[in-house]
């Protein structure tokens, strides 16, 4: 009876000065779809190890060049990560300890039984496993961790939706973000999941508009081995993947309404079924939701279900749009630009003129646009878009309403006054308003213009 197949191909290293019995193993091993490479010496096998990436090796202790301790100890050096087996005499315990305490995942007394070893060399090869998929998932943490610290904003709207987060995070109530689309509902997610305790968890990501109703359903509750066409493994999905965490589900008014319905079990019982299962299964997942949609438009209209609305709408956090924001304009700039980079002058009254339909998204791009197109560290206005670039360039009118010049702060227009010496032809085109404007500026703010 031969021993079951690897779940997933594994690189093995063996290491042995017995041929004979190297050859045995190793002719094992590749029948059952491992990669095999073998070495005689210690010195072949660190350099094997050098050459390629093992999951896991099979050290035997007793090597003519080297004892099988010193190789434990360079092997790690040389790939911390492979799984490592060690093969000893039935005299040699106390070595294959000390061994173990260097690192080495298990040992067995010689003689081995093939399956027995195969069986260990599995245990070893899905430890590995799980330990790259531990470290991805620490490294996703720290990513997010990292995003969420991009939210910035001094204007009271993004002042209230940061006392939302900090009250509403360490909860486990399901949060509805709404917004338009580029405001950051992502990256408040993130932040969300971040003052949650279940933060050591990943926060897993479905975007309801990427994918068609069947692929979605299947991403979100799974499918069973057979459930459709192309379905030939069973599969996790989302819910199953986040137990324990945190599931944003992005773009949930784009939703189909039969998953919609799914969905609402879920939120109401925490209950769903695999696509082509019977079986119910269990999650236990924190739900945060984001839409740029009018969802109340939506449930008129017969495209999103009202209870479910009421169950996502427990708490909303509802995120302003840039052109609302006021001086978090120039805020965002800053942090987007970095401190080594500096502004022309009135670039930030100027911008400020164009509506952003796509939020800090597209405020991000256009940034990055004028870095590039930069010449030296100055972001300059001719370097934007050009739909940014009219809006910027065209002049505020002397009838322009209060919030258009609400924008030209006293100490920016004195700053950019004196920049140009005086000289109001030049300081009026910096801030992009006509020379009348500027003497009822300079007039308004008791500048003094001798």
């Amino acid at each position: 009876m031969t021993a079951p197949q690897p779940q997933a191909p594994l690189d093995l290293l063996l290491v042995d000065d017995d041929p004979s019995l190297l050859e045995d193993i190793q002719t094992y091993f590749t029948r059952l779809n491992y990669r095999v490479k073998s070495a005689v010496n210690a010195a072949d096998a660190v350099a094997l190890m050098k050459q390629h990436a093992f999951q896991v090796a099979v050290f035997d202790m007793h090597l003519p060049d080297m004892t099988g301790l010193d190789l434990v100890k360079q092997s790690s050096e040389v790939d911390s990560d492979c799984e490592i087996i060690i093969l000893t005499g039935e005299g040699s315990i106390e070595t294959a300890v000390e061994a173990m305490k260097l690192g080495t995942i298990d040992y067995l007394t010689k003689p081995v039984r093939l399956k027995e070893l195969e069986a260990v060399v599995r245990r070893a090869g899905e430890t590995h496993l799980l330990r790259k998929q531990n470290q991805q998932l620490k490294g996703l943490i720290r990513q997010q961790q990292s995003k969420s610290s991009e939210i910035v904003g001094q204007c009271e709207p993004m002042q209230a939706v940061f006392r939302l987060i900090e009250r509403v995070g360490p909860t486990d109530r399901t949060v509805l973000i709404q917004g338009e689309s580029g405001t950051g509902k992502e990256l408040v997610a993130q932040a969300i999941h971040r003052a949650s305790s279940v933060s050591e968890f990943p926060l897993i990501t479905v975007n309801c508009a990427a994918l068609p109703e069947q692929l979605l359903e299947s991403e979100m509750f799974g499918h069973e081995k057979g459930a459709f066409t192309g379905a030939t493994n069973a599969k996790q999905g989302l819910f199953e993947v986040a137990d324990g965490g945190t599931l944003f589900i992005d773009e949930i008014g784009e939703l189909a309404l039969p998953l919609q319905a799914k969905l609402l079990r879920v939120l109401e019982d925490g209950s769903f079924r695999r696509v082509g299962s019977i079986q119910q299964r269990r999650a236990n997942v924190r739900i945060i939701a984001a839409t740029n949609r009018d969802l109340v438009e939506a449930i008129q209209r017969g495209e999103f279900r009202e209870d479910l609305y009421y169950r996502l709408n427990v708490i909303t956090i509802s995120l302003p749009p840039l052109r609302d924001r006021g001086k978090d304009l120039e805020l965002l700039v800053h942090k987007l630009a970095g401190p080594e980079w500096q502004l022309e002058p009135g670039l930030i009254e100027r911008i400020a003129r164009y509506r952003w339909p796509g939020n800090v998204r597209q405020l991000r791009n256009a940034v990055e646009r004028a870095k590039i197109l930069a010449d030296g560290q100055l972001i300059e206005l001719l370097n934007f878009p050009d739909e940014v670039v009219a809006a910027g360039r065209n002049p505020v009118s002397d009838g322009a309403n209060s919030t258009d010049l609400g924008n030209l702060t006293r100490q920016h227009i004195e700053q950019v006054y004196h920049d140009y010496e005086g000289n109001k032809t030049k300081a009026a085109q910096a801030l992009g308003v006509s020379r009348r404007t500027l003497y009822r500026l300079l007039e308004k703010y008791d500048i003094d213009d001798s």
